[in-house]
């Protein structure tokens, strides 16, 4: 008989193990889903904060624009909880890359090393369909911190409202969850995408 009691935990053991679990839960990710909630809502932001970018509302899945590597590695493998050194991610993307598709590539560029000791906490990628010659060529010396990123073969990419990169080239905003949650247009300048990367990692701490 004592064998067997000892074999299955009480009751009471039970609910303390659930509790133990609940709340290394609550402290793992806690912090990380507050912080979430914060900068999509606003929800106690002390500063009164207001986007400077377009909020994509709700928050789109990169895994639904079907991007991948050159080396053929889907996009949104580089997100989630799970993933350690998740960053935050400029994405351009465009139809083809003209002028103001140029503008927005070397708006990104700018505001990554304007954050300064944050800057490796972003990277930057672009999904152009049609890439000039010249600028095919040169990518590598003028582009080398902006990756490029290719259709998954047989897919379309599902864009959030709003974007339609043949029509009008944009950055996406794409948190550490693989989340695409604010857009840019050329209308947007560079000291306002600043000012809202700054507060996100600032508040979020993600990434």
């Amino acid at each position: 008989m004592a064998e067997q009691s000892e074999s299955h935990p009480s009751p009471e053991q039970i609910r303390r193990g659930r509790r133990t679990a609940l709340l290394l839960f609550v402290l793992g990710f806690g912090p990380i889903l507050l912080a979430t909630a914060m900068y999509y809502t606003g929800w106690l932001n002390p500063t009164g904060h207001s986007n400077n970018g377009i909020l994509v509302e709700p928050p789109v899945p990169v895994a639904e624009l079907n991007l991948e590597t050159s080396a053929g590695s889907p996009l949104e493998h580089r997100f989630g909880p799970e993933v350690s050194e998740a960053e935050w991610l400029m994405l351009v993307v465009a139809g083809n890359c003209t002028e103001a598709c140029q503008e927005l590539m070397y708006l990104a560029r700018q505001v990554n090393i304007a954050l300064g000791k944050n800057a490796d906490r972003v990277s930057r990628a672009a999904y152009v369909e049609q890439l000039p010659g010249d600028m095919a060529q040169s990518w590598d010396q003028e582009y080398s911190g902006m990756e490029r990123l290719e259709l998954t073969e047989g897919e379309t990419a599902d864009w959030p409202a709003g974007v339609e990169p043949a029509r009008q080239p944009q950055i996406l905003l794409v948190d550490p969850f693989g989340n695409i949650m604010m857009r840019y247009g050329t209308e947007h300048g560079g000291k306002a995408m600043l000012e809202d990367l700054k507060h996100l990692l600032k508040l979020s701490q993600i990434g």
